[in-house]
């Protein structure tokens, strides 16, 4: 068992979170923009707010996502240490089954637990710190390019369309498709009801969309 094991680079959950994110964010500055009296002016300076906001929440979750990797390695370490140092066997395995969480604490038994233990303790050594890996940078680089990328398929219609009010209905529409379709890979990803929480992501966008025009966008 290696203590920093992970996934290299982000799962598809950390994918479509990090677009939904991005999307809601740039929707919100999208939603300023009032059909009867946009002009170019007011759209330029929607499309520089609404990507300005999100190159600056894309540079913070990636700097959190390596703050939660390095955490989460920091966490595993201190367990598999106190695990190799417990009393006895049973100390450590106490210590293994409380780091479970409730569902998969109900899967395992005794004797698996204790294989655990084992292993832990007949590794020859440990990492004296935890630390940051080429992958962890890449999966980092990853979540900003997807929370900035995200504001580009809204704010696009802005620039191809004269009239704001058509670019803001396409917009809207092209949101609501993003929504869906990460809605879908999320269902996929789970193994269950992809179509319905495709439907239930992009219904989520419709309230968002209603919401922002009955406050005035």
């Amino acid at each position: 068992m290696a203590v920093e094991d992970r996934e290299p680079l982000l799962n598809p959950v950390d994918r479509v979170s990090e677009m939904i994110f991005g999307l809601f964010m740039a929707l919100t500055f999208v939603g300023v923009v009032s059909m009867a009296t946009a002009d170019s002016g007011e759209i330029r300076a929607m499309l520089a707010a609404a990507l300005g906001c999100n190159l600056a929440w894309g540079l913070v979750d990636a700097v959190m996502y390596l703050v939660r990797t390095i955490t989460e390695r920091g966490r595993l370490l201190t367990l598999a240490r106190s695990v190799r140092t417990a009393q006895d066997a049973e100390a450590g395995r106490k210590l293994i089954e409380g780091s479970l969480s409730t569902a998969v604490a109900r899967l395992v038994s005794t004797t698996e637990v204790e294989a655990m233990r084992t292993r832990l303790v007949a590794l020859p050594s440990l990492p004296e710190r935890p630390s940051l890996r080429s992958n962890d940078l890449l999966a980092a680089l990853g979540v900003f390019l997807i929370v900035v990328a995200s504001t580009f398929p809204v704010a696009l219609p802005f620039v191809i369309f004269e009239d704001a009010g058509a670019a803001l209905l396409v917009s809207r529409i092209i949101a609501i498709m993003m929504l869906f379709l990460g809605g879908l890979a999320l269902g996929r990803y789970a193994g269950y009801g992809s179509w319905k929480t495709g439907v239930l992501m992009a219904g989520l966008g419709v309230l968002l969309v209603a919401a922002v025009i009955a406050l005035g966008g």
